[in-house]
């Protein structure tokens, strides 16, 4: 099966116009010390102009009735250049849990605001990582922390994975109630920022929970965050193959030194080969390629961003030259949801 359909190519091509007059590397840094964290024009026009909070979320809650797949490809374009945005923390997670959760009530609730760019925040992780979530459940009071939340301190609506002795539940909570602390914690990459959200007896309302609800998010949240990776890694590809072909030493383009042909080769050869990978997890939703896709991408990512620093020299890791960017963009996506390492066992089973 093709992923890169007309439709898709289509929806690449209109994200990729809008952030080449919206979101150069003036605008991501200028997006990066505002207070949303994410350029809140940007934002609403990629979600009027194009409809990106809305692709994966059904017609009869607003939305455009489309799939993941598509949203895929907006993630990748976003990862290419580096613009925040709350897609992956509101459109993708937040949107997935209450489509998951199958609760018509707060589907209709919720989801036409999410679709409209609206956003809501998933509160999920422990410190320990993504495989227990910190915050408790006794009744419909809540107790704990959750770190390493997408959006956590603008989200006007936030889901609260618990744990109630049965299982882990699905919760909504609204930001201002009592007992609900939100504040954004420092992060290696500057392009993305995460929220620490405590709990301390707030009161949050029950939302139907199947049990492989936790599962089926983070299979979700895997493949998302792989379209952001190849779309990022490709740039930092052509980012140093750019230079590559204009810096010069001892009278010639250094690109024209097998050496350094040979390490852009195998850049090349590990971002379409992760592009693969990501491709079939997004096509598949199935767990086992989600967890391939995390491993690969991630340790691709890393290859190529690590790669393009020694290849760019002193200058790359300046903050003025976006490699550096890329570069802690890499080591923030492999420990997002879990580091690769975390999802070996799971394969190798």
């Amino acid at each position: 099966m093709t992923f890169e359909t007309e439709d898709r190519a289509a929806l690449r091509q209109s994200v990729r116009d809008l952030l080449a007059k919206h979101s150069d590397s003036a605008a991501v840094r200028k997006a990066i010390a505002s207070p949303d964290g994410f350029d809140a024009a940007l934002w609403g026009r990629l979600v009027e102009q194009i409809g990106v909070a809305a692709l994966a979320i059904p017609e009869e809650f607003d939305g455009v009735g489309a799939s993941l797949a598509e949203t895929h490809v907006v993630l990748e374009e976003l990862g290419r250049t580096l613009t925040p945005s709350p897609l992956l923390g509101s459109a993708v997670l937040a949107a997935q849990a209450l489509l998951i959760s199958g609760d018509a009530d707060a589907c209709s609730r919720l989801l036409p605001g999410i679709a409209a760019g609206e956003v809501a925040a998933v509160c999920w992780a422990s410190e320990s990582g993504w495989d227990a979530t910190g915050v408790s459940a006794s009744g419909d009071s809540l107790t704990g922390t959750a770190h390493y939340v997408l959006g956590g301190d603008v989200a006007t609506t936030l889901l609260v994975l618990a744990a109630d002795g049965s299982g882990v539940s699905l919760f909504e909570v609204d930001p201002a109630a009592d007992g609900v602390d939100r504040r954004r914690v420092p992060t290696m990459d500057p392009t993305r920022s995460l929220s620490q959200v405590s709990f301390t007896g707030a009161t949050g309302r029950l939302l139907s929970s199947p049990a492989d609800l936790a599962e089926r998010l983070k299979t979700a949240a895997l493949v998302a965050l792989s379209a952001e990776q190849v779309g990022a890694a490709q740039a930092a590809l052509d980012l140093t193959v750019e230079y590559a072909k204009n810096r010069k030493q001892f009278g010639r383009v250094i690109g024209s030194f097998q050496a350094l042909k040979h390490r852009m080769a195998d850049m090349y050869a590990l971002v379409e080969t992760a592009r693969s990978m990501s491709y079939a997890a997004a096509l598949s939703q199935d767990p086992q390629d989600a967890y391939a896709a995390k491993i690969y991408c991630s340790e691709a990512f890393e290859q190529v961003a690590a790669e393009a620093i020694q290849l760019h020299g002193g200058i790359a890791i300046t903050w003025e030259h976006d490699a550096q960017l890329y570069f802690k963009r890499a080591h923030g996506t492999a420990q997002l949801f879990g580091q690769p390492r975390d999802f070996l066992a799971a394969i190798a089973s």
